[in-house]
């Protein structure tokens, strides 16, 4: 996938597999300080030991918020994160683990002449090559290059409050 290409130039279908990213205890440690989410599934090994999985897990949002950030993103394309839906985790990511995201286009839909609304389904998948979650996340796309003229000639304007919108 060709995360630099406009809006118009991107297809249903389209696949990609980002690099990896191992899971520590002190990302768990800060995402439990930064959020406040302190359940000793996340914070007490003692606890999480008789837990269900065994031992400490990561935050099911971190997690998430991991999968957003192995995505390449163009920042000259990638205009905001809108929307994240039909998350569902599957299976523990594991202080240790490492992680990467598989994924595809699902839709696209023009939003404005400057930009559109990509949804992306990803797959968040442990070093076992067993899915941890899935997600819909849905990105506003520059349709241009900010500043860049388009095929009409005028340059690429900031999207509109209508773009947010959108339904």
């Amino acid at each position: 996938m060709n995360w630099s290409a406009p809006f118009n130039e991107l297809a249903e279908g389209e696949r990609f597999h980002t690099r990896g990213r191992t899971v520590t205890e002190s990302d768990v440690v800060m995402f439990a300080a930064l959020t406040g989410d302190w359940h000793p599934q996340h914070a007490d090994a003692e606890w999480a030991a008789d837990g269900p999985f065994g031992q400490r897990i990561a935050h099911g949002m971190l997690v998430m918020s991991f999968a957003v950030g192995l995505v390449p993103f163009d920042p000259e394309r990638v205009m905001a994160l809108r929307r994240v839906r039909d998350v569902v985790f599957r299976r523990p990511v594991r202080l240790g683990d490492t992680v990467h995201v598989e994924g595809s286009v699902r839709a696209l839909k023009p939003a404005s002449d400057e930009a559109g609304l990509v949804t992306l389904g990803i797959d968040v998948v442990r070093q076992d090559a067993r899915r941890a979650c899935a997600a819909q996340v849905e990105v506003l796309w520059r349709a241009a290059a900010s500043g860049t003229q388009d095929a009409g000639g005028e340059g690429a304007a900031p999207c509109g409050e209508d773009v947010w919108a959108v339904a």
